[in-house]
């Protein structure tokens, strides 16, 4: 069976004293079953954000081994930072990322609030997907008015789990479920942080600019700049480079240069992938920064023949697209061998075969999106579904571009492999035409559900492209 598998990206108040994150990084990488996938600190922010993932147990476990340590090393009466907090582990969300629901991730995350609170007594707000609030879903309405206006006010804003009275040196804490989020900052060339300030206001959604993006301006002392901090909460809605081309116009508009851009954290592939166009500089992006990458890296290869049960598992969603990924990666292994026998190089083979085997569980997971969608409320569903099954689509015909730029790769090779290797040639071209065919079957399959004639036509005309 497919694993199971949830992302926590807890935010802790401290980026300036490394013994103390390396206190909290330590307590959650000593929990069984948890893999910590990244780590960075902030000193202007004075905020650490820690990515570990885990099967959902282990990782409720080790979060609040985290927490407990940045309650017990954190002192928020001593804390000065620009971003805003009201905790010492300030926020903590849950991310479904394989096999796993988001009403999966909210169960965690309300038993991780409860254990807080029973341990720690430090009070816990729900959000997002947890909220039992509607206001609540925005953190931004949880942390409205900063620590100094809750210790004063709590009140007015009682917490969902706890009793109403702040923990007197780490706050309140807030804990939900949600999906991908993406976070990332743009640096800005000048002092001046009411450019800043002006930009993000007009870029952000709650402004009127771009959906599912959230932006704060604030100053950087240390690097003698400003920044536009960024949230993308949807990335299939507003892409990062979508993002980032709006602070770009804004600052152009201001007579404001861009210095540069990082991530904070780590980010899925595919949203990487829709951003690879935007010439962003971002500063710190490394393969490593692929949130796939990362679990790969971190976790065994998976046994051939658990591939095959999930195949032929009825329940499993893994199906005809995961099937046409399976066959491309042998094509471009066998492709791969012949090309080092026949002293060519092989590299272009090595490429595919890592590209088709991440195809074989991302089309899985576009079918888990479209099964989370039909889930989706009755106001959000159509729209939802049309997302997931455009997703879905994508993906198979990403495949068949891919799998007919190896199939002119396997015949270039044809050419200069020994005699003996020919049969390995044959099977390889068979493999990769079949992966094609199942490609365009798979995209074809959804996009019949697709309402959108503009998607399906240029869906189709990518298809039938002839590679570069």
């Amino acid at each position: 069976m497919a694993r199971r598998v949830i992302e926590c990206v807890p935010n802790f108040s401290e980026g300036r004293d490394p013994r103390i994150v390396d206190a909290i990084v330590d307590a959650i990488a000593g929990t069984p079953g948890v893999s910590v996938l990244g780590r960075e600190s902030d000193q202007d922010h004075n905020r650490s954000v820690v990515t570990f993932a885990g099967d959902p147990d282990s990782v409720g476990a080790g979060a609040v081994r985290g927490i407990a340590k940045a309650v017990d090393r954190i002192d928020l009466s001593a804390h000065a930072g620009v971003h805003p907090r009201i905790g010492a582990a300030d926020v903590v969300p849950f991310v479904p990322v394989q096999g796993v629901t988001l009403e999966e991730c909210v169960a965690v995350a309300v038993n991780v609030a409860e254990e807080v609170w029973r341990l720690l007594r430090v009070p816990v707000y729900l959000y997002e997907a947890a909220a039992r609030v509607e206001e609540r879903r925005r953190l931004e309405n949880i942390r409205r008015g900063g620590l100094d206006w809750l210790r004063a006010h709590i009140a007015e804003r009682a917490p969902d789990i706890g009793e109403p009275t702040l923990h007197p040196t780490a706050g309140a804490t807030v804990i939900g479920a949600r999906k991908f989020l993406v976070a990332f900052n743009v640096n800005l060339a000048t002092r001046d942080l009411s450019v800043a300030k002006s930009i993000a206001r007009a870029v952000r959604e709650s402004s009127g600019g771009l959906q599912s993006l959230k932006a704060l301006g604030l100053p950087l002392e240390s690097r003698g700049c400003t920044q536009v901090s960024l949230n993308i909460t949807d990335f299939e809605r507003t892409g990062i480079g979508q993002a980032f081309e709006a602070v770009r116009a804004e600052a152009d508009r201001h007579g404001v240069k861009i210095a540069a851009s990082e991530l904070i954290g780590l980010v899925p592939r595919r949203a990487w992938e829709q951003a690879a166009a935007y010439g962003m500089r971002c500063e710190n992006f490394t393969t490593d920064r692929v949130l796939e990458n990362r679990l790969e890296a971190v976790s065994p290869a998976r046994p051939f023949d658990s591939v095959l049960d999930d195949i032929s598992n009825p329940a499993s969603p893994m199906g005809g697209g995961s099937a046409s990924a399976l066959a491309a990666a042998l094509a471009a292994s066998l492709g791969h061998v012949v090309a080092r026998l026949s002293k060519v190089d092989a590299a272009p083979f090595a490429a595919h075969r890592e590209f088709f085997a991440s195809m074989v569980e991302r089309d899985a997971e576009a079918f888990n999106e479209v099964v989370l969608a039909r889930e989706a409320a009755e106001h959000e569903r159509g729209a939802a579904l049309q997302r997931a099954y455009r997703i879905a689509a994508t993906i198979p015909a990403e495949l068949t571009q891919r799998a007919k730029e190896l199939d002119r790769d396997i015949l270039a090779l044809k050419e200069k492999a020994q005699a003996v290797l020919q049969s390995d040639i044959t099977t390889a071209l068979g493999l990769a035409r079949a992966a094609r065919a199942g490609g365009i079957a798979t995209a074809r399959a959804n996009l019949a559900f697709i309402e959108d004639e503009t998607f399906r036509r240029e869906l189709e005309e990518r298809m039938d492209r002839r590679p570069g």
